[in-house]
């Protein structure tokens, strides 16, 4: 599956914000003949287009069943929905072309999968793998950390005892599981629906999901309570004596505890002894990642926090829970909604009854606020991100906290969740300046 020299591929999606820039990249380094096709077109691409290596080709617009079929790789962009229905990855199939990903060509090249942990959960799965990457790293190891977070790995300097932190997401696991590859050491954060509108089912979501320990064999590291009949790997538990966290929340106290047992146990499988002290610090030390549950800044004795990637309605929960630790529930501001990927959205209605006030956005604001009155909830359909930010703002007296954990996709209104918490971010920094520009109707 590995690239030849002169071997055309076709590269399935180059995204608006350079998501197959990499793969593209390597392929090229390596000698292939490389086609990149994209449904946007080339003013939408224009960014990532510019930083393709001269002679890779492209074919923008739309995707044309040619390319998949007289190719000798197909690598599809885990983003492309139900590809096991999409007709040009159905047509390279029947031709019988070989379909990976970029997660796949990366795992095909690692030089020893026992150093490889991976990490998977429907909510804390990034924090998670930042805080075990940070704990090998504490304990004097040399660590990468990819996947579904930071950029790619393909072609990293990654050496025989180097240790790996892959974030790996339900789609990535689809494909992975197609290749019968799991890592040495598998963490499952929790599990609740979510990419409905991609898996089409729970239970497809959760079987995809379950390839992160489908293909472990013996000697294999595995944490989580899920699946007890796979029996090929030994169980961790978590860590229970860490000292106190910079992050609020137990949730983010239990990703702690299993990011630290993981990296513990990784290292004593490859005989080393753990430094625990310099390991839990570390981990207990973790900041945050921007956009998940960042504290941005405290203004006039409101605090704000940015956790724009939450997109699961049990993930707003436990932000709520978080916040609540140093935050009277009465006096949180909570701003939710988003693209509907077809799951509950009750448990954010439900907030609506302890939280002062939840104001909406997005496709599914309408109803979130129709089922918060429903429930005798307090909530306000806004519409979009900057007047939800500003009422929340106003209304939230000195002690409270304004939370963005909208509990939905991003893609109804931005790109992707990191321009929906930039903007938060520059409404805090706006206001905080004394640059709170007049709203709409006002």
């Amino acid at each position: 599956m590995l690239p030849r020299a002169g071997q055309r591929v076709t590269v399935m999606g180059l995204g608006r914000f350079g998501g197959g820039l990499g793969v593209a990249r390597w392929l090229h380094a390596h000698g292939a003949r490389v086609l990149v096709t994209d449904l946007a077109d080339a003013s939408a691409l224009a960014g990532p287009l510019a930083q393709l290596p001269p002679g890779v080709r492209t074919r923008l617009g739309g995707h044309e069943r040619r390319d998949f079929v007289d190719s000798d790789l197909v690598v599809a962009s885990p983003a492309v929905a139900r590809p096991w229905e999409h007709p040009c990855l159905l047509a390279a199939a029947d031709a019988g072309v070989p379909i990976t990903t970029e997660i796949g060509l990366l795992v095909a090249t690692l030089p020893d999968r026992t150093r490889v942990i991976g990490i998977t959960g429907t909510a804390g799965k990034s924090t998670t793998s930042a805080m075990a990457a940070g704990a090998l790293g504490a304990a004097g190891q040399r660590v990468h950390l990819g996947g579904n977070i930071g950029g790619s790995l393909l072609g990293a300097d990654i050496g025989p005892a180097d240790f790996v932190v892959l974030e790996l997401s339900s789609f990535m696991l689809h494909w992975l599981g197609r290749q019968r590859w799991s890592p040495g050491t598998a963490v499952v954060t929790n599990l609740s629906p979510n990419h409905l509108d991609w898996h089409g089912t729970m239970e497809h979501y959760e079987h995809s999901k379950r390839h992160i320990a489908q293909h472990q064999r013996p000697g294999d590291l595995l944490m989580g309570d899920r699946w007890p009949e796979l029996v090929f790997a030994t169980r961790v538990a978590p860590c229970d004596d860490l000292p106190p966290l910079a992050l609020p929340g137990g949730h983010n106290r239990a990703n702690a505890a299993m990011a630290l047992a993981a990296a513990a146990a990784t290292l004593e499988r490859h005989g080393f002894a753990r430094d625990r002290g310099a390991m839990a610090e570390a981990v207990a030390g973790f900041a945050g990642l921007p956009h998940r549950l960042q504290r941005v800044a405290e203004h006039a004795g409101v605090t704000f926090y940015n956790d724009s990637k939450c997109t699961t309605p049990q993930a707003v929960v436990l932000a709520v829970d978080a916040i609540a630790d140093r935050t009277p529930r009465e006096r949180i501001h909570l701003i939710a909604g988003g693209a509907d990927k077809g799951v509950d959205l009750s448990a954010i209605a439900e907030l609506s009854r302890t939280v002062a006030h939840v104001h909406t956005i997005g496709a599914t604001g309408p109803r979130l606020v129709e089922m918060a009155h429903a429930l005798g909830g307090r909530a306000t359909h806004h519409g979009t991100l900057e007047p939800a930010f500003h009422a929340a703002a106003d209304g939230c007296p000195p002690g409270g906290a304004v939370l963005l954990s909208p509990g939905c996709a991003s893609w109804d209104q931005f790109p992707n969740y990191e321009a929906r918490g930039a903007l938060f971010v520059d409404c805090v920094l706006r206001r905080i300046a004394g640059g709170v520009p007049e709203q709409p109707g006002r």
